[in-house]
């Protein structure tokens, strides 16, 4: 295809290419590791059948978070109210000095509303802080007594997966299952995980949250449909035409390319691009995009967060963010406007207009939900 102007200040629509091959060492210790039983009496359960513990059970400030057997004492008695936090004892869950890296542990403290104290349970059972992106883990995969429980970048295996009381994917749920999300990408790259999806979500929790279940499941199936169309159906991560990557360099801003001349080609499910907009999405989720924008390649929750930036934050081509364009029931085409009008919509390119129109059509029938009205540009 040809090049995007450089004068255009949103991400490109390109031709993509594969990520960096699947984790396939997940399926070895899947088979190594026995997966974790339903949760009962508000114990959370994981590897090997054994419970998350509060040592010795103490509800004092620093006190370890372990994995020990499964006793039904108040120690594993586990609640998750709503807010984000898990508690026992009177107490959150809550990461060690703020820690976001690999390997940061896990104790009981006083609840403070703070992030390294804020958790979501995902349908596929992992536990994730959405700050650090990374899930709650055993340490060294060891199922003994006393191992300490800490945060890991998210993988899939065994010693991730838990099973919690109460059993909502995340606080107010998504109207995506797990199972629907498999049956919209059968094709997917195991890089886009629906675990990352609903890890990236608390980032902007008013999507797929506003307005009647039918306006959620309508903008759920918006987004997903865009981003199918974006990706091949979740399959690629990255742009695949090397030769644009210098391309994405806009030298007048006063920040420059800290990570190089070539390095904010097209990535993630919206293919963000561009420096100013790695710029603009990392300071508005936090993260260090500018710095290294190589993380959108290589987290999944950081990706969907991205995609998620865009579709509540900025308006493109069209006059409306395509979150307001669904939840004001503007109609799926101003989405289409939003994202690519410039090159798709009056006219332009109705072939690409048609395929997202087909793929959100496939998406809602998933959902069970009509599609609504004005579903072109």
């Amino acid at each position: 295809m040809s090049l995007i102007p450089l004068a255009r200040l949103l991400p490109g629509r390109r031709s993509w290419g594969r990520s960096a091959a699947a984790l396939a060492i997940a399926a070895v210790f899947a088979a190594l590791f026995t997966a974790p039983a339903q949760a009962a009496d508000g114990q959370i359960t994981g590897l090997g059948g054994k419970c998350a513990d509060v040592a010795g059970a103490s509800n004092a400030n620093g006190t370890p978070v372990q994995l020990y057997d499964c006793n039904g004492s108040n120690a594993q008695r586990w609640s998750l109210p709503g807010d984000g936090t898990i508690r026992a004892l009177g107490k959150c869950l809550d990461i060690v000095d703020r820690g976001t890296a690999d390997g940061s542990l896990v104790q009981l403290w006083d609840c403070a509303g703070t992030p390294n104290q804020q958790w979501v349970v995902s349908g596929a059972n992992d536990i994730v802080n959405p700050q650090a992106d990374k899930c709650l883990d055993v340490r060294d995969r060891s199922t003994a007594n006393g191992t300490r429980l800490q945060i890991w970048t998210c993988s899939g295996q065994p010693n991730q997966k838990w099973s919690a009381p109460g059993g909502d994917p995340q606080p107010g749920g998504f109207v995506v299952s797990e199972s629907q999300f498999n049956q919209m990408f059968p094709g997917r790259n195991s890089f886009y995980t629906y675990s990352g999806l609903t890890a990236a979500l608390s980032a902007y929790p008013g999507f797929a949250k506003t307005g009647s279940d039918t306006v959620k499941k309508q903008e759920a199936a918006a987004f997903l449909a865009n981003v199918s169309h974006e990706t091949g159906g979740l399959v690629h991560v990255v742009e695949q035409n090397t030769a644009n990557y210098p391309h994405y360099c806009d030298w007048s801003q006063p920040y420059g390319c800290p990570a190089g001349q070539a390095a904010y080609y097209g990535r993630g499910p919206i293919q963000l691009s561009w420096n100013f907009n790695y710029k603009a999405a990392g300071d508005a989720l936090g993260i260090d995009l500018l710095g290294n924008p190589w993380q959108v390649e290589q987290n999944a929750a950081i990706a969907w967060k991205t995609g998620l930036w865009y579709w509540n934050t900025q308006n493109g081509p069209g006059t409306m963010t395509p979150h307001n364009a669904m939840v004001n029931q503007a109609g799926f085409g101003q989405t289409i406007r939003s994202i690519n009008g410039s090159l798709e919509c009056d006219g332009k390119n109705p072939a690409q207009v048609q395929s997202r129109v087909t793929k959100y059509q496939q998406f809602t029938q998933i959902l069970g939900v009509a599609p609504g009205g004005n579903l072109y540009c």
